[in-house]
């Protein structure tokens, strides 16, 4: 028995020192990258949280509860190493749309809900993988259109204009010289001076701090310095050149007791029968699909910065994602993905587990819980600048002339997307860019299926078919036209050995074919094709 058995004392006393080893592993992974890498995009996620709120619509505090669901709860579900969830830029003008569409923020609150729960189905049924089947030209149309659209939406608070209508119609005004003069004139009443030189001051700074100091202090991002810059250059101007101070509506305005703003909405909306109920349930699908799509591809992006290779299950991240957005809707905040943005800032601070991604929730909570005063000193158009250069990222001209050079297959279905979501609104603008996409992938595959080719052989012509691997009925007309056009007295050949699929309008196409070779004198042949019999239609 003594034989068989080890010494005890001494495998418990292995057994410890792993563990303590383990242990210590993971505290100093913890403190030296993952403590530093969560202050780093801690500093990244504050200004966005408040920006992307401020782009849909919503209260400014709707971004900071999301940023902390997003950090806390949808990190502890989900088995990413790096990525990092809360408001995405891609979401911020449905939700805008969704605000004005439904008249009333506790209908969108729900819709954001309902949402969650959508993305939870496709996790329960392994619906992950749905992004393989949207063309990347319709995907990137899709975010370049969201970034066109939130540059513009931020060019009024740049300036300080006051009114809702800048451009509906006082710049719309000026263009078309309707009284140009005076709406000029108005247009300078309206806006602030004070508001634009903090604006461009902190926009000149931000983009110097990335070029020529973010690698030398890397945990300070620029959007964080843009805020810093921004709050002391408002406080200066206010205070010494009170001409052109800004005014109390140019400030970010949290309430101080932002918990007694948080309660659940009223769920009996869901039984309701009528036209509120249906427009909920086509915005809940409207942001589920959205932000599934953002997230997976965020996740896909950021998977390939971690270091250990590690892959996200994308079912998981979908589950993840669903339960933060149903906690987000309930307690009223914005929608919620995966951002690559943060998840990128992640990365490069060095963070080695997903305890980054949580301790930066933790701090969101902490600022929202002792930091309210500061944050209120936040001018408007400080986030409207981060949000150009995140609206910027998403329509990068470079991008743009990638797409364009890969050819008109690409081109037209991306520059189609971008226009219709112009127009029209995102779901329209991605159904015309995927119809546009798969007439490009009908009018290929109908002039594929096959290739001729032609031989003389003695004194007459031999023709050579040769099947790709797979050939369907789109291939069925050219097919049949091109045996038609066999001269009398030719050799003709059809070679399926190649091919994985042939469809049964091909096989019956070919069979047909041989009676009509016998009359005509062709001698027919086939090599890897079976016989079929054609079913005639009276």
């Amino acid at each position: 028995f003594l034989y068989h058995t080890p010494y005890t004392p001494h495998a418990k006393s292995s057994a410890n020192i792993s563990n303590l080893n383990k242990s210590k592993h993971l505290i100093d992974s913890l403190i030296r990258h993952d403590l530093r890498s969560s202050i780093t995009v801690f500093f990244v996620a504050l200004p966005l949280c408040l920006g992307i709120s401020l782009a849909s619509n919503a209260p400014v505090f709707s971004g900071l509860i999301a940023g902390v669901i997003g950090g806390i709860l949808v990190t502890l579900i989900s088995k990413s190493g790096l990525s990092v969830s809360g408001p995405a830029a891609g979401l911020a003008t449905i939700c805008a749309a969704t605000i004005l569409e439904l008249g009333s923020l506790e209908y969108f609150f729900m819709s954001v809900a309902m949402a969650g729960v959508i993305q939870i189905i496709l996790g329960i049924f392994r619906l992950g993988g749905f992004t393989h089947f949207i063309p990347s030209a319709v995907i990137k149309g899709m975010l370049a259109a969201i970034g066109i659209l939130l540059i513009s939406k931020q060019i009024p608070l740049i300036i300080g204009y006051a009114k809702p209508d800048f451009w509906s119609n006082q710049l719309f005004n000026i263009i078309t010289f309707d009284h140009g003069f005076m709406h000029l004139a108005d247009l300078y009443q309206t806006s602030s001076a004070g508001v634009f030189i903090t604006a461009v001051c902190s926009m000149l700074l931000m983009f110097g701090w990335n070029k020529y100091l973010s690698k030398k202090i890397s945990f300070l991002p620029g959007s964080f310095i843009a805020v810093a810059i921004g709050i002391l250059l408002a406080m200066g101007i206010n205070l010494f050149l009170p001409v052109i101070k800004l005014q109390p509506n140019h400030f970010i305005q949290v309430p101080n007791d932002i918990l007694s703003y948080i309660h659940l909405p009223d769920f009996s909306l869901l039984m309701r029968m009528d036209h509120t109920n249906s427009l909920i349930w086509k915005n809940a699908i409207l942001i589920g699909f959205v932000a599934s799509l953002e997230t997976l591809l965020s996740i896909a992006a950021i998977d390939k910065l971690d270091p250990y290779n590690r892959i996200t299950p994308n079912n998981r991240e979908l589950i993840a994602q669903g339960a933060g957005n149903i906690v987000s809707g309930l307690l009223g905040g914005i929608p919620i993905t995966a951002v690559i943005i943060r998840g990128s800032a992640n990365a490069e601070a060095g963070a080695k587990t997903k305890m980054s991604a949580f301790l930066h929730g933790l701090w969101l909570l902490l600022a929202i819980l002792v930091a309210i005063p500061l944050i209120n000193k936040i001018p408007y158009c400080i986030l409207a600048i981060i949000l150009v250069r995140t609206g910027y990222n998403l329509a990068k001209p470079s991008m743009i002339m990638d797409v364009y050079r890969q050819g008109r297959e690409q081109f037209f279905p991306f520059i189609f997307t971008v226009v219709a979501i112009l127009f029209t609104d995102l779901l329209i603008g991605v159904l015309i860019g995927l119809i546009y996409a798969i007439y490009f992938l009908f009018k290929h595959t109908y002039q594929a299926g096959f290739q001729v080719k032609e031989t003389n052989v003695g004194h007459h012509q031999k023709y050579i078919f040769d099947l790709d691997q797979n050939v369907n009925f789109l291939n069925k007309r050219r097919l049949s036209e091109a045996l038609d056009k066999i001269p009398e007295y030719s050799e003709v050949e059809i070679n399926g050995l190649e091919s994985q699929y042939i469809d049964q309008d091909i096989l019956e196409i070919i069979q047909d074919y041989r009676s009509k070779a016998h009359l005509r004198h062709v001698q027919f042949s086939t090599l890897g094709i079976k016989s079929v019999k054609t079913i005639e239609l009276h």
